[in-house]
């Protein structure tokens, strides 16, 4: 999701990675507020005041239809406050909007008088004392997957499509059908313009240039899969139902279709439950090799490739177990880590640098950078890795190399054990949810299962041993 796509032109991206990432909504004394406004000219403005009159800082704000009432907007807004602050506000909200829902992600961030008053979302508050919320199974993704920090309907005045009014109307609706859509759904289908399908085609001949050269074994093996199974050509874009079933019976992944960033946790958080957020919408056509945003371009021909990969999908579903309920320094660690692998990766085989990481495999410029002499490149180190800026508007600094996937994912998982979180999660791959692992009934639990697991293997081997005797 974090794309970085520039050919002959630098990349305004709109977020990094590293320390100075937008905070995530998720923080201890973050509230989520959602309100209808009353019939009145200035409505909106007149309620925005009162957040600054009461000194409440506004994480994100955004307007979108009802999901409650058929004709209605709402507007959401993610805050920081405290419980005086947020007392105030809300007593002087009501004065000027009609107020649906007021989640608070920290229990104890709220005061009993105020949650007597309010619908509070209880989904959405932690149940781990000092823990940041995070969801528990796959269908809680509904709860953040609309955390749009930027680019989903409104687009940066530096955007190539910025003063495209045909084009901004046609990000609106790509950014309604993720809005509305729910786990379980099936992804609504997209019937692309001829301009979309040339941009694609631009940007997908390029880079098929490129690939024999510079891609790694397990996206050159699942590609031609792709076309065979999901209809990837130049003149036609892959609709996301048929990448999501692909993937899921490869190795587990789903698609969920996102208008736009999210933030780190939030986007780690599908991860963890084998869910990639996955735009829809396509480029503007004035730069086809240049994107300032994730687009299906990057998602279809950088991601899905290697989300089909098994040991793959097993790397970035760890990242995303060890972001639930982490810090937010950790989390940002963890982007950070996710950043110089999933998306500007590289590898070592037959001797030779390839590519794996989907900024890499979906920009023609940076990749063929990533893999000349001009790049620095260190082996894959998560401690020092952690650290290393993310650049913004040029090619990255530094490379980092891992042997292989297994190896990178090793190394991940003796970096997690070096969190500060208060417990150990394990994923249920069975109903698709978490469990927290705090206590000696989960462990015991787990220990049940494992012991099963390990029966299983020993009956195998007997089988396999008495086979073989038998020749």
């Amino acid at each position: 999701m974090y794309a970085r796509k520039s050919e002959g032109k630098e990349l305004r991206r709109g977020r990094s990675l590293d320390n100075r990432t937008v905070s995530s909504s998720f923080g201890r004394g973050s509230t989520t507020i959602i309100f209808t406004l009353k019939n009145e000219v200035g409505g909106l403005i007149k309620a925005l005041k009162l957040f600054q009159e009461k000194h409440v800082n506004l994480i994100h704000i955004e307007s979108r239809k009802s999901k409650r009432r058929n004709s209605d907007f709402e507007i959401f807004v993610d805050c920081d406050t405290d419980h005086e602050q947020f007392k105030e506000l809300t007593e002087l909200l009501r004065k000027h909007t009609d107020i649906v829902e007021i989640s608070p992600f920290d229990g104890s961030a709220l005061p009993e008088d105020v949650i007597s008053q309010v619908c509070v979302c209880l989904d959405c508050v932690s149940d781990v004392p000092g823990v940041p919320w995070f969801p528990k199974k796959i269908s809680d993704l509904d709860l953040c997957a609309n955390r749009v920090l930027m680019y989903g309907s409104e687009l940066d005045a530096d955007h190539p499509g910025f003063k495209d009014n045909i084009y901004r109307k046609r990000r609106q609706y790509f950014s309604d059908l993720a809005v509305n859509y729910k786990h379980g759904e099936p992804i609504p289908r997209v019937d692309y313009t001829a301009e979309e399908v040339r941009t694609w085609g631009v940007v997908f001949r390029e880079l098929h240039k490129l690939y024999p050269s510079h891609a790694c074994r397990e996206y050159l093996k699942n590609l031609p899969l792709l076309t065979k199974y999901c209809k990837y050509s130049e003149d036609n874009i892959p609709q996301l139902e048929d990448v999501s079933h692909f993937l899921k019976e490869c190795s587990g992944f789903i698609i969920r279709p996102v208008a736009g960033y999210l933030s780190p946790r939030d986007f780690l958080a599908g991860l963890a439950f084998r869910v990639f957020h996955c735009t829809q919408y396509v480029r503007h056509s004035s730069e086809p090799l240049y994107t300032p945003e994730p687009d299906t371009c990057h998602e279809l021909l950088g991601h899905v490739p290697l989300l089909a990969e098994p040991s793959f999908a097993q790397f970035s579903q760890e990242l995303g177990l060890a972001s639930l309920g982490a810090s937010d320094d950790d989390v940002n660690k963890l982007a950070t880590c996710y950043f110089f692998t999933v998306e500007f990766g590289l590898c070592k085989q037959d001797g030779r640098l390839r590519a794996y990481g989907a900024g890499l495999l979906s920009s023609v410029s940076e990749l063929q950078h990533a893999l000349s002499s001009s790049a620095n490149i260190f082996p894959f180190d998560p401690t020092v890795t952690c650290n290393q800026e993310c650049m913004i508007t040029t090619f990255q600094h530094v490379y980092y190399v891992a042997d292989s996937f297994e190896e990178a994912k090793n190394k991940m998982r003796e970096f997690a054990k070096t969190l500060r979180r208060p417990f150990t999660i394990r994923y249920d791959p069975y109903t698709q949810s978490v469990d927290i692992l705090e206590d000696t009934n989960n462990i015991n639990s787990m220990v049940k299962d494992i012991r099963h697991e390990l029966d299983i293997v020993e009956d195998a081997l007997n089988r396999l041993s008495k086979k073989l005797q038998s020749l």
